[in-house]
């Protein structure tokens, strides 16, 4: 259980540090970013783009595991279906994003700076996580999970 949150908490502290020399806790530089018509800053593509790249080899070795390092168990999402609850999803985190310029990743750091706008982002994304959980049927989270 230690070994858990050892890993957890480092891999939150270098996500977290990612985020922060990225530029993506900085909702005007996001905000410049998701500007395409105006003074569009490309740099977060980059960070987007690196970090996909990245990703890549870990998340193919790990389907071929059932045990992460810390021994917890391993699963990914099964459902490869574009529906409506994917699209809509996606287009509410979407116009979310350009309003806010805010993450949820970034909000947490934005939150921890004692900001007022991150700390608004978090009430509303935790009603936002309530209602989809009211109305799609809650989702169990394990201890493994």
């Amino acid at each position: 259980m230690i070994i858990r949150v050892f890993i957890a908490a480092c891999s939150g502290i270098i996500f977290g540090l990612g985020l922060l020399i990225a530029g993506m806790a900085n909702p005007a530089k996001v905000s410049a970013f998701l500007d395409l018509a105006g003074g569009w800053d490309p740099s977060l593509a980059l960070v987007m783009a690196s970090a996909i790249g990245l990703a890549i080899l870990p998340f193919t070795l790990l389907k071929k595991k059932s045990l992460s390092w810390s021994g917890a168990s391993l699963s990914f999402p099964k459902k490869t279906q574009i529906d409506w609850r994917l699209i809509s999803g996606s287009l509410l985190f979407g116009v979310g994003w350009g309003i806010a310029g805010i993450c949820p990743g970034p909000a947490i750091i934005l939150l921890g700076a004692g900001l007022a706008k991150g700390a608004a982002f978090v009430v509303m994304m935790c009603i936002g996580m309530w209602l989809a959980d009211r109305f799609n049927g809650a989702t169990v989270i394990t201890e493994d999970d």
